[in-house]
């Protein structure tokens, strides 16, 4: 059905994707609010809700997408979907943020956070540029590939639960709203349905861009497809930053990051080995540098923090590579 009614033009594949984004965005907020609810119910702790329900909803948009590329053999647009999120994430969202007001950096943060971000875009480069002798095919993010990502994302989940537990001051726990167990089923149920469709809408409609344009589904799971599952994270931390709450930006972002390269991609090339693309080494250098630029921000001022030099700088790099990337289609 979808397929036919995007038969009729580009203009009802613009439309579908802003649709599909809206339903991917509230059905995430439905799965997240509906499934914390229902956690709660069972005892579990604000706390643990915060680091594990929440924590993955905010990572929804990007799985969903992925696993419907995934599923329908756009591998170029499930890595772009990722490394696209990733650098919107690091270099306009925090770029922008701390042009509004500079970014305080808590300590965890900068001890072990960034670090990983910083690993996991290492580990993406370094299977996207060689060939690896673990019996994969061709350059790219293949099972092997894909487990150690897991793997990774295993001890992440570890280590923050630990630290939560041994400094339960610096833990944040989530605000759940209470709601009956009816509503909270609801709510989740509402929410799958929501992730589907905005992720087949998403999906079928970028690829129906892409070859009407004449351009790769690389350039546009960089551009269209990456901000828009970016869009969450763009409004939540650019308003704090009015509000001169910044300070939960650069949590959101990075967190974020070790997410979508960890599980989102580590799950995708999984289930599906990944091939590089024409173009990759460039989006997985940028991507990965985004991290680095930020460790060396917050270490090099008595403030720790993401100044507004460095947002200025971020957004500059962002725009030089857009550029270089789009003229080089």
């Amino acid at each position: 059905m979808i397929e036919s009614l995007l038969a009729h033009g580009i203009w009802v594949a613009i439309i579908f994707i802003i649709v599909g984004f809206v339903a991917l965005v509230k059905g995430a907020d439905f799965l997240v609010d509906g499934a914390s609810a229902i956690a709660k119910r069972f005892g579990i702790s604000d706390l643990v809700i915060g680091l594990t329900v929440v924590a993955f909803g905010t990572s929804m948009p990007e799985f969903v997408v992925n696993m419907v590329s995934v599923a329908e053999g756009s591998t170029d647009l499930a890595i772009t979907n990722i490394l696209g999120s990733n650098i919107i994430n690091t270099f306009v969202i925090l770029g922008l943020t701390a042009l509004v007001y500079p970014v305080i950096s808590q300590k965890r943060s900068r001890d072990f956070d960034i670090p990983m971000s910083i690993i996991a875009g290492i580990l993406v480069l370094c299977f996207v540029a060689v060939q690896l002798p673990f019996g994969e095919s061709e350059r790219g993010i293949g099972r092997i590939g894909g487990i150690v990502l897991l793997l990774m994302f295993c001890y992440f989940l570890y280590n923050t639960f630990r630290h939560a537990k041994d400094h339960p001051e610096e833990a944040e726990a989530e605000a759940i709203k209470p709601m009956g167990v009816g509503k909270a089923i609801l709510l989740v149920s509402c929410g799958f349905i929501g992730l589907v469709v905005g992720g087949e809408l998403i999906v079928q409609s970028a690829v129906d861009i892409a070859t009407r344009c004449g351009v790769s589904e690389a350039i546009i799971g960089l551009t269209i497809v990456a901000l828009g599952t970016s869009l969450p994270e763009l409004a939540t931390s650019v308003i704090a930053a009015f509000k001169k709450n910044s300070d939960i930006a650069l949590g959101n972002v990075i967190g974020s990051n070790i997410f979508n390269v960890f599980f989102v991609l580590g799950m995708s090339a999984t289930i599906r080995p990944l091939p590089a693309y024409e173009g990759i080494e460039l989006d997985a250098i940028i991507a990965a540098s985004g991290s680095v630029i930020v460790w060396m921000a917050v270490k090099t001022n008595k403030e720790r923090k993401v100044q507004r030099w460095a947002g200025l700088l971020l957004l500059l790099i962002y725009g030089g590579y857009l550029t270089y990337r789009l003229l080089n289609v």
